[in-house]
């Protein structure tokens, strides 16, 4: 599903109104109809109705809502935040058309809460028409009261276009935001929507069609929002006469003393989530460990000098693993020990198929982040949570989260690689400058291991052949979605990454429709 900033969608609207003649009466009609049909299907065709609006367009949306469903019976009621002559406009104009409707305006701080909270508070629904996508500033006065009496409610809420509050781009609260049941925005889903925390307040959210050229929104920038249905054609069906060396063979550099648990969950992400077959590499004091942790993988010791973590002095016999090999993955339980680093640099300089960098090899690049220019793999894959990012460029966690998506972007272009910066909505960043938004996952992800999991679903697919953004994409959905169904038989609280890679079968069956769960 693509997804746009808010200030793409401004451009949308001018370009429609002046370049293809669409008048912007027509699409204020068409916005108020397509959110006064789904208040139709989802709470009925009579009912009691109170729109909260404002004197622009969004406003103007709930002057249309509130003449198509007083049209079918519902009893509504305008309370309008600004007096008649501010609203100007088509905004103006549908004011005018309602009848037998009552329109209240109120603009003094106070008032709302002693002259309509009776009202409020006693409707079967109400509707959020204060601001669009267009608000920047926080709220305050008479709407910051608004939002609150609405929130304390009780009432189911349809915003119109976004929950008044949020920022459109950034998903920020400005100040205080409306937490809706619902929300109905119109032409392309909006970024503010997606991330968080405005995906907290948007509720439900349907994509309306208010008549915008398809061409003009195909040609708008956006980003790609990972979804079951954008996910589900991705995945490739598997030959009925397919042999495992047909299916990839991934090789796992990883663990030391105390980590071989990351070691063994990356290997075993890996043969859940298809390789033909996979070899984990560990050092070789902390290997007899290792092979009581996996069975299907295969297991190979790497010379340490016994001291139980990889050193330069390990890299011979890496390159001579390499043959053969699909696709590698470097860094789940590495630890940070003296020589791991020039293990990481002498890695990244000699590995040629794809190769996925997490956990630890992350944390040697921020050491000398020049090596990523001596790469030879033409598809390197990063994946950072904040905290490694932020070392990965030299900045603050804050500055991280606060621009994630230029963040990603920015730094997957400059040293040519993937990146996927893990988090709430973890975003994946290519060289080329496209940016994804994962749509799966949940809280209960948020304990130890599961890092490893997702490094070892997309260095599983890499060796099967998918592309790099694909794997990134497809790895990073499918981990989400099987901690998903995690969350649905057990509960976020206390899942662990064992139980999503053990469900990563079951979310490849579920994405292609084969699972009725």
């Amino acid at each position: 599903m693509k997804i746009i900033t808010a200030e793409t969608m401004q451009e949308l609207d001018r370009r429609a109104i002046k370049e293809c003649a669409i008048p912007g009466l027509l699409l204020m009609e068409n916005a108020g109809r397509s959110c006064a049909d789904e208040i139709i299907a989802g709470f009925g065709s009579t009912g009691r109705c109170t729109i909260m609006a404002g004197k622009g367009n969004n406003g103007g949306d709930g002057s249309v809502i509130a003449r198509l469903l007083a049209l079918k019976g519902w009893h509504v009621t305008v309370i309008l935040l600004a007096e008649r002559a501010q609203v100007a406009g088509d905004a103006a104009l549908n004011l005018e058309l309602l009848s037998g409707v009552e329109v209240h305006c109120c603009t003094a701080e106070g008032r709302l809460t002693a002259l309509y909270r009776e009202e409020i508070f006693q409707t079967d629904l109400i509707v959020d028409a204060l601001f669009g996508t267009g608000l920047n500033s926080d709220v305050s006065g008479v709407h910051l009261e608004a939002i609150g009496l609405m929130n304390g409610s009780g009432r189911p809420i349809v915003a119109v276009d976004i929950p008044s509050g949020v920022h459109g781009t950034t998903g920020r609260v400005l100040g205080a935001a409306v937490r809706a049941h619902s929300t109905v925005t119109f032409a392309l889903a909006k970024l503010g929507q997606m991330l968080y925390p405005g995906a907290e307040y948007t509720g439900r959210l349907v994509v309306a069609d208010i008549g915008i050229p398809q061409e003009l929104m195909a040609a708008a920038p956006g980003y790609e929002f990972l979804d079951e249905a954008t996910m589900a054609p991705l995945l490739r069906r598997r030959d009925r006469q397919g042999h495992k060396g047909e299916f990839g063979h991934c090789l796992i550099l990883a663990g030391s003393t105390g980590k071989t648990g990351a070691a063994a969950l990356a290997a075993n992400s890996a043969v859940r989530a298809g390789s033909g077959l996979v070899t984990v590499a560990v050092p070789e004091r902390v290997h007899s460990i290792l092979e009581l942790k996996t069975t299907e993988a295969m297991t190979s010791p790497l010379p340490d000098s016994g001291r139980g973590y990889l050193t330069d002095s390990s890299l011979p016999a890496v390159v001579q693993l390499l043959a053969g090999k699909d696709a590698v993955a470097l860094g789940p339980g590495l630890g940070r020990c003296p020589g791991t680093d020039a293990f990481v640099q002498g890695v990244v300089a000699v590995v040629t198929v794809p190769l996925v960098l997490d956990a630890d090899a992350l944390n040697a690049l921020a050491g000398d982040i020049s090596v990523l220019q001596r790469k030879k793999s033409g598809q390197v894959i990063l994946t950072p949570h904040p905290g490694e990012m932020s070392r990965l460029q030299g900045t603050s966690v804050a500055d991280v989260e606060a621009s994630r998506i230029s963040v990603a972007r920015e730094f997957a272009r400059s040293h040519g690689v993937f990146l996927i910066l893990k988090g709430a909505r973890t975003v994946i960043a290519s060289p080329e400058g496209a940016v994804a938004i994962n749509g799966s996952g949940n809280p209960g992800m948020a304990s130890g291991g599961m890092g490893d999991v997702l490094t070892g679903v997309i260095t599983s697919l890499a060796g099967q052949g998918y592309s790099a953004w694909d794997a990134c994409c497809l790895g990073v959905f499918i981990h989400g979605f099987a901690a998903d169904m995690v969350a649905a038989l057990k509960g976020e609280a206390g899942m662990t990454a064992t139980d999503v890679l053990e469900m990563i079968p079951y979310a490849y069956k579920k994405l292609k429709g084969e699972l009725p769960c």
